[in-house]
C-alpha cells in the first residue's frame, strides 16, 4: 500500500513500506521509481523477516510530486522525511546516481546508520570520456525545447555510455514514451552527479568526511569504469567495504544482493 511524506518545500513524496525491524531506505538512480523497478520490492520482500524496508518514488516520479526549481537539498529532504517517518534514524541503499545521492545525504548530516552503493557511477579513469561542464544545462534545454526524446538519448549515451547504435532503435520501442515522460528527471541526477564525472578522481574527495559505515559494491561483470570509480570511492571512504558481486552488471540481480546486503546490515547493530 502507497502512504506519502510531505517534505520541506511541499513535495508530497510516496512511499511503501514493507517488513518490521530496523529501517533501511532504497534510493533509486536515474529514471528510477517503484513501478518501473521491481528490483527493489524483490529486495524488500526477501528482507521483510528482519528490516523495515521503505521504497518511494524520488520527486518528480511515479507517485511523487515535485516542486517549481529543483536542488540536491531538497532530495537530501525527501529523504530526511522518509527517516523521520521512519523513526528517526535509517540505513540507506543507493542504486548508480541514487548511491550518489545517499552520500550527500549523510554528508549532509542525516541520522543514517549505515549506507550501502550499488555502483555509484564516478568516472575517475580515462577508460571512457567524461562528461562535460555543459550536460546538465544541454538535458534541460532539450526539455524546454519540446525534445525529451533527445534528453533521453543524450543521457543513455553520455553517461550511461551506452553506443548510439543501440540507443536509436529504442525510440521505436513502446516503453520510450515512458522514459520521455521522466526526461525533466535527469536534470535532477546530473545535479547530484556534479562534477563527480569528469574524470578527476579528485572530486570524490569531497565525500571523506562521511565516516558512515559503508558498503561499496560493483558488478564482476560491469565495465571497468564503473568497477574503478566503486574501488576509488571505498577507498576514500574512512568505514568502507568493498565486495565485487560476480557475474553481475549495473542491473544486479536481487537473488545475488541480497545475501551480500544480508551479511553486512547486522553489522550496524552493534
Amino acid at each position: 500500500m502507497s502512504s506519502s511524506v510531505i517534505s520541506t518545500d511541499g513535495a508530497r513524496i510516496a512511499f511503501s513500506v514493507t517488513g518490521t525491524g530496523p529501517a533501511l531506505v532504497i534510493v533509486d538512480g536515474a529514471m528510477g521509481y517503484r513501478q518501473f523497478n521491481p528490483t527493489e520490492q524483490v529486495i524488500a520482500q526477501a528482507l521483510a523477516d528482519r528490516y523495515t524496508v521503505y521504497t518511494y518514488d524520488r520527486r518528480g516520479r511515479g507517485e511523487s510530486g515535485d516542486a517549481a526549481s529543483y536542488s540536491v537539498q531538497a532530495e537530501i529532504d525527501d529523504i530526511a522525511a522518509l527517516i523521520e517517518h521512519a523513526g528517526g534514524q535509517a540505513a540507506l541503499l543507493g542504486f548508480s546516481s541514487g548511491a550518489v545521492l545517499v552520500l550527500e545525504a549523510a554528508l549532509a548530516g542525516l541520522p543514517v546508520t549505515g549506507l550501502a552503493l550499488y555502483e555509484p557511477p564516478f568516472v575517475v579513469t580515462d577508460d571512457r570520456r567524461p562528461i562535460g561542464p555543459d550536460y546538465r544545462e544541454r538535458l534541460q534545454q532539450a526539455v524546454a525545447e519540446g525534445r525529451p526524446g533527445d534528453a533521453v538519448a543524450q543521457f543513455l549515451t553520455e553517461a550511461a555510455y551506452m553506443p548510439a547504435e543501440f540507443v536509436e532503435p529504442m525510440r521505436a520501442e513502446p516503453y520510450w514514451a515512458g522514459m520521455e515522460q521522466l526526461a525533466p528527471t535527469l536534470a535532477y541526477d546530473a545535479a547530484i552527479m556534479g562534477r563527480t564525472m569528469s574524470g578527476d578522481p579528485a572530486e570524490l574527495r569531497r565525500y571523506a568526511p562521511v565516516t558512515t559505515p559503508t558498503l561499496v559494491l560493483y558488478g564482476g561483470a560491469s565495465t571497468p569504469w564503473l568497477a574503478a570509480g566503486a574501488t576509488t570511492i571505498a577507498g576514500i571512504l574512512p568505514n568502507a567495504d568493498l565486495k565485487s558481486l560476480p557475474d553481475q552488471t549495473h542491473d544486479v540481480s536481487p537473488e545475488v544482493l541480497v545475501p551480500a546486503l544480508s551479511d553486512w546490515l547486522p553489522t550496524l547493530k552493534a
